[in-house]
């Protein structure tokens, strides 16, 4: 059985992911927190400590943690990919003041009062400036989850926190660097220095010329031939390529996802790719903390708990007060900065990274650096907890706060009109709206005609308008009205039935080819239908009379009525029904 202990770690994962998660969810709490504690417990240092007492115990623990690792880091890529998707190089562009000014900020500071205290405490100065720099980053993994499961990552809130934990992700090569550079005891830190940012632009600059060039017509080509499969598989390729390319180039593999987001994010596969992903990296980021939970060792923390905790509480309280000041400098209001502050007070995934390269180069000894990687790994696990105190007490301080209320930048306006299906009658209902200034958002799943569209400044958007996540992604809950109008008869009752399930108030008219499909899309949810066999018949009927010589209004009452009866009078039936 030489894949047992493989296969019973991955039914011990599965079970958390789809039991403990969930139970946390439905108490309200994080499915953040659910992981971690999961990891605490289920890791070697918590049931897996007494495994040899009771050998049981081996069939609900987690046998090799460390076989989950890259699995783990792959959840973070894939997070940072789909936040990259989520803005776009102008949106970045904007945020630049937060990413450079607040963060650096941020870092900095918490890193100067941070090694201040350590040194008093007697640590070596390089082994103190490394410990300080690693604690000052935080859980970009942790704090944008929880951003995402409250829905604020793309209010004021969750765009500052984000440019903080930007700048946080480009300071990690830097840092390492310097681990390198005090490893050796000095000289050609600034060379190091140099080619690590020579390498970088050479990467990014590489990046960005292959998406531009060959990611869009690859996805074009997979979409129009090979299908969601191909699609999927050119995501994979496009979010491992571009980390490697910014991992050789001595950036984080991280930093590499968030460029393939963004250059995905300025195509209209978008949509798509963020349904195709979702759950995917659902599981891999709840893999990524339990393997933080198992890092934790319960006893160890026991045993020195005065200093670990104290150490845990004072670092959060003064890493948020100190994005506190930050945010409040860079005009953001009380309730948003409290937020911020809370969020970014913890500490991040990247300190066991850092501390870890210090422990190997000896510039940390090991015991300096398990109590540290404890201090660290309990501020992570309560994380959550103290990001909802600081939502419940930023409610408080201030009732109404702008930054919760903003929509975010990148969707439609409320009262948009989604047309599903954008041929020939899609394409002039679209041309009728705009003309009366109305907002509309296409989906399509031709990728030619998607491309061929936008080209022409038409905001539409590949995927399936039959998929409840699509519909959502294109604003299904602001929508003031649906119309389908889809050729295929199949597809077409699946997009109602669709939109009906996920919003049960909001209008659609749908295009139908007989009167027998008609009557499937309205027993699907569809509130009126056109019957597109029937209005042919109608418009050449009114031709047909007036060439026999019946005037052209008489013709008009005449066809007025033929419609009235197949398609009903509502005033009619109304009348009908009052009494």
């Amino acid at each position: 059985m030489e894949y047992e202990p493989a296969l019973k770690d991955l039914v011990v994962f599965l079970m958390a992911a789809g039991i403990a998660a969930p139970l946390f969810r439905a108490l309200r709490q994080s499915a953040v927190l659910a992981f971690l504690l999961a990891g605490v417990l289920l890791g070697p240092f918590g049931l897996g400590r007494y495994t040899d007492v009771q050998p049981l115990l081996h069939f609900v623990t987690i046998s090799d943690p460390h076989a989950a690792e890259p699995f783990a880091e792959a959840g973070v890529l894939f997070l940072l990919f789909l936040l990259g998707l989520e803005l776009s190089f102008g949106r970045l562009w904007a945020l630049r003041k937060e990413v450079f000014g607040l963060g650096a900020v941020q870092v900095l500071a918490s890193a100067v009062i941070i090694g201040a205290v350590i040194t008093g405490f007697g640590v070596d100065t390089s082994a103190a400036v490394i410990i300080a720099l690693a604690l000052a980053l935080s859980s970009t993994a942790i704090v944008m989850q929880i951003l995402i499961e409250e829905r604020q990552a793309a209010t004021t809130t969750g765009r500052t926190a984000f440019s903080v934990l930007l700048f946080q992700d480009l300071m990690v090569a830097p840092i390492l660097i310097l681990v390198g550079f005090l490893s050796l005891g000095g000289g050609g830190l600034l060379p190091a220095m140099g080619q690590a940012v020579i390498g970088g632009v050479v990467a990014v600059a590489f990046i960005a010329l292959v998406g531009r060039f060959v990611l869009r017509p690859a996805f074009q080509l997979a979409a129009g031939e090979g299908g969601r499969e191909m699609m999927l598989a050119l995501t994979l390729l496009a979010v491992i390529g571009a980390s490697v390319a910014t991992a050789s180039a001595g950036l984080s593999l991280a930093l590499g996802a968030f460029l393939a987001g963004l250059l995905m994010g300025e195509t209209e596969f978008k949509t798509q790719i963020e349904v195709d992903l979702e759950p995917f990296k659902g599981l891999l980021i709840g893999l990524f903390f339990m393997t933080v939970g198992m890092s934790i060792d319960p006893v160890a923390v026991l045993q020195q708990w005065p200093l670990i905790l104290g150490a845990a509480a004072s670092l959060i309280t003064g890493k948020a007060a100190i994005a506190f000041l930050g945010a409040r400098m860079f005009g953001r209001k009380r309730a948003s900065a409290l937020r911020v502050a809370t969020l970014l007070g913890p500490a991040g995934e990247f300190a066991f990274v850092v501390l870890g390269a210090a422990t190997v180069s000896g510039v940390v000894d090991s015991q300096t650096a398990g109590v540290v990687t404890a201090i660290a790994g309990v501020t992570m696990l309560v994380a959550p907890l103290v990001a909802r105190s600081g939502a419940a007490v930023a409610k408080r301080v201030e009732t109404f706060d702008e930054s919760v209320k903003q929509v975010p930048e990148d969707t439609p306006e409320d009262g948009h009109v989604i047309i599903a299906g954008y041929g020939r009658v899609g394409r002039m209902l679209g041309e009728l709206l705009s003309e009366e200034n109305a907002t509309i958002l296409a989906i399509d799943s031709d990728p030619k005609r998607v491309a061929k569209f936008r080209k022409q400044g038409i905001q539409i958007f590949f995927g399936d308008a039959g998929r409840p996540e699509v519909l959502s992604k294109a604003g299904l809950e602001r929508a003031a009205q649906i119309v389908v109008t889809v050729d295929n008869p199949a597809k077409a009752e699946r997009v109602v039935k669709a939109v009906r399930s996920s919003r049960s108030n909001v209008p659609i008219t749908a295009r139908a080819i007989d009167r027998e499909h008609a009557d499937t899309l309205i027993a699907a949810g569809a509130d009126f239908v056109i019957h597109e066999a029937a209005e042919a018949a109608l418009q050449l009927a009114v031709r047909a009379l007036q060439d026999f010589g019946i005037s052209g209004d008489a013709a008009r009452a005449r066809i007025t009525r033929a419609r009235e009866e197949i398609y009903g009078d509502p005033e009619k039936e109304e009348t009908a029904a009052d009494g």
